[in-house]
């Protein structure tokens, strides 16, 4: 697929410098020199300038990380071979709301020491607002600091472990066991038959919404066969033929998604209310009128999802 990587939080080609990753020395040659900048997270959510736009970086020695000193993890090196870090201040706990304000009237956390008008916001809420390499950056950074969040002890021995190679690793000193980050890989399908693409809802989606059919791979289990088993669990369709076509990571908390097209031997559908609240045929109509907002009560995938992606491409023609 000639597009696959314009899909969110692909396609910035990010160096990520990993010949230096153990290499403590050189990390802290950029730092006294200037050649490196901080990207800062608090709970999972970068911090972002004013419009919710842009990722911000901050001075390594700012008094805000200075005082909060948790995890540094490397993300990579900018054009200019600068490095960039990322600092996590989950410790961090923001002021009460004012008199009258309840917490949910703000768009995001204010911290007052960081520059002015910015705040830590929603990666999901804002991941298409921001530029490919900016979405890439935040995407990296919040999938490491997650896995750290909930891996701190080996899954070995059940000691605790500590963080190694610039955030890459985790070790354990009782078992010399190392680990790293993970990620589930999941598959999501594009099922057509003719004129018609098969869509479906879980219970937790908004009123009207309709997605693609997604599952996780299963060990000893290839691409095709995942897609197969999953589109037979949840719809009772079988299908045939299947190709690859886009992949997207999904930190939400640790997923790749697997853009796959495949063709449906037949249009019955029986779901399986355990996986999925419905399931229905769209014709490229009916899915161009959701996407145009002519349907109210039909709504097409969340944007910046990859499920909104193939689609958007199906629809277009665009999938060789």
């Amino acid at each position: 697929m000639r597009d696959a990587e314009k899909a969110t939080f692909g396609g910035s080609h990010l160096d990520r410098a990993d010949e230096i990753r153990h290499d403590d020395g050189a990390i802290d040659a950029a730092l006294s020199k200037g050649r490196a900048r901080a990207l800062v997270f608090w709970q999972g959510k970068p911090l972002l300038a004013e419009g919710l736009d842009r990722v911000i970086s901050v001075p390594p020695e700012h008094p805000v990380l200075v005082r909060h000193p948790g995890p540094r993890v490397l993300l990579g090196r900018d054009t200019a071979g600068d490095l960039i870090l990322a600092r996590d201040i989950s410790d961090w706990t923001p002021p009460a709301p004012e008199a009258g304000e309840a917490a949910s009237d703000a768009v995001g956390e204010v911290h007052p020491d960081l520059p002015a008008g910015s705040m830590f916001a929603d990666l999901r809420h804002i991941m298409t607002r921001l530029s490919p390499r900016d979405a890439e950056l935040a995407a990296t950074a919040r999938g490491l600091f997650c896995w750290h969040e909930t891996h701190g002890f080996c899954a070995r021995c059940g000691a605790e472990s500590r963080m190694i190679n610039s955030g890459w690793q985790r070790y354990c000193d009782a078992c010399e066991a190392r680990h790293f980050p993970r990620t589930d890989p999941v598959v999501i399908m594009l099922v057509t038959h003719g004129n018609s693409v098969l869509v479906g809802r879980a219970p937790g989606f908004p009123a009207g919404m309709y997605s693609l059919l997604a599952g996780f791979v299963e060990p000893g289990e290839t691409i095709e066969a995942a897609v197969r088993r999953e589109v037979f669990e949840e719809a009772g369709v079988r299908v045939g033929e299947v190709g690859y076509l886009a992949s997207q990571p999904w930190p939400f908390p640790a997923s790749l998604m697997l853009g796959c097209h495949a063709e449906a031997l037949d249009r019955e559908i029986t779901i399986d209310p355990a996986e999925i609240e419905d399931a229905r045929w769209m014709t490229r109509e009916e899915m161009m009128g959701a996407f145009a907002g002519e349907t109210p009560e039909l709504l097409p995938a969340r944007r910046g999802a990859i499920a909104q992606f193939l689609l958007r491409n199906w629809l277009a023609d665009r999938l060789d």
